[in-house]
């Protein structure tokens, strides 16, 4: 696998990670990510409480910081975390943001702990804990993990199932398929934002979006934005805040993880090495961080925009820069961050088949590459485990402390990987078996 420098171009992009897009077709190639990417980003603060403006803003800035502690090599974005619900509610209704910008701070600590010892240690370790076997798998379920979520959007009209929310799905699903396949050049590279817009003009003739809010809202509003010793001033260290907060920060570390091998695959580099796994945590600890004076959640890298850069084959740094800045824009225009919250669920359940799906097909894309034989027992039990613990969501739940399926798959993956032995021991006896037979059948033909 290649570093990534400018020395190295990947053969199967359209634009690899250090090219610029041109200015006639950045701003169409970053709302793609934008528009990927919002509702997920947005719905956080919705079930916690929080105003969604500073999410959006907090986004777009922890992305770029995030890019820039990268040195500009990892096409990353960064935004709301779900792993963090449940203590936040919790929080929100005992005592307040306060409460969660410490935790918040805490999780973007333990990031950039982890990131000094393995700066100090290195990350030869990964190749040993991560091999294909493991990260194979492991792609395909941060894809098919999500896949009841894209699902539950595109038929779930509130609590029931609604048959005109499937067909939107469905045409905004296969109209993307069809324009991905049959479109060349820039329209083929905004296939997915074209597909989102046809999705949402049906929507809009069957009568499933909703345009109050965006009448009602005005076209500059300021965030609530709830900084810290600004807004407010700390009265006391929450310490539940910070002890529910940061083991949870190793579950969205060993997600982080698995979003970096597939922008690996993807891009054709190894992102571990150049600019090093210590920049990558850094970068997300820090992003945290600024959410939390800001008045956001905690944030994480997205599978929503390395969905559309497997699509699209785009792969530019610059142009996730554009989705941070028009999402740090958006956060003040009241009346287009408004429109973009009215795309249905069935539209953005559509999209969601196609980009999960290639997340996951990324994973195969690894086995196959790498020739991993399921012959061998060892190979099929692990690939087995990982599959079915993270895509059933197997999670860990401790009191308010939960570990992801995901993160759950991870680590059983990874130690399986270190404990067991390269050839089962009833291979061994096999070949030792044939052996004998051979030996017999030597002797007797002598």
């Amino acid at each position: 696998m290649a570093t990534n420098d400018q020395q190295y171009r990947n053969p199967d992009a359209v634009l690899d990670v250090y090219e610029k897009p041109p200015l006639s077709s950045w701003a169409f190639l970053s709302l793609q990510h934008l528009f990927s990417m919002f509702g997920a980003t947005v719905l956080v603060p919705l079930l916690v409480g929080l105003d969604p403006s500073i999410a959006l803003f907090s986004s777009g800035v922890g992305t770029i910081i995030h890019i820039l502690i990268t040195h500009r090599k990892i096409p990353a974005y960064m935004s709301s975390s779900f792993s963090f619900i449940v203590p936040m509610v919790s929080l929100m209704k005992t005592v307040g943001y306060a409460g969660v910008a410490q935790g918040t701070i805490a999780v973007g600590m333990v990031y950039l702990i982890v990131s000094l010892i393995v700066g100090f240690v290195g990350s030869d370790w990964i190749d040993k804990a991560l091999p294909p076997i493991v990260v194979g798998p492991i792609v395909i379920v941060i894809g098919m993990s999500v896949a009841g979520s894209a699902a539950n959007n595109a038929m779930m009209n509130g609590s029931h199932y609604d048959l005109t929310y499937f067909g939107v799905a469905m045409f905004t699903l296969f109209l993307t398929v069809i324009l991905n396949m049959v479109l060349r050049g820039f329209w083929s590279n905004i296939a997915i934002l074209l597909g989102i817009v046809g999705g949402y003009i049906l929507a809009v003739a069957l009568g499933i979006v909703d345009f109050s809010k965006v009448i009602s809202t005005p076209w500059f509003k300021l965030p609530a934005f709830d900084i810290m010793f600004a807004n407010y001033m700390p009265k006391k260290i929450y310490w539940g805040a910070i002890l529910s907060f940061a083991p949870i920060a190793f579950v969205t570390m060993a997600e982080h993880l698995g979003h970096i091998m597939v922008l690996d695959e993807l891009t054709g580099r190894d992102f571990f090495k150049d600019p090093g796994l210590h920049k990558t945590l850094a970068g997300d600890g820090t992003a945290s961080i600024v959410a939390a004076f800001l008045g956001g959640p905690p944030v994480t890298s997205y599978g929503e925009n390395i969905g559309v850069m497997a699509v699209n084959k785009i792969f530019s740094v610059y142009v996730v820069i554009g989705a941070a800045v028009f999402a740090a824009l958006f956060g003040f225009v009241g009346k287009l961050s408004a429109l973009i919250q009215t795309i249905p669920g069935p539209v953005i359940g559509g999209i969601s088949f196609v980009l999960f799906g290639v997340i996951s097909s990324s994973g195969l894309r690894i086995l196959v590459d790498n020739k991993v034989d399921f012959n061998e027992k060892r190979n099929l039990m692990i690939a087995s485990v990982i599959l079915v613990i993270g895509i059933g969501n197997a999670y860990l739940q401790i009191g308010s402390f939960q570990f992801t399926g995901v993160g759950v798959a991870t680590v059983v993956g990874i130690v399986l990987n270190l404990i067991l032995p390269k050839h089962a021991l009833s291979e061994h006896w096999d070949d030792d078996k044939d052996n004998w037979k051979k030996d017999q059948k030597a002797k007797g033909n002598a």
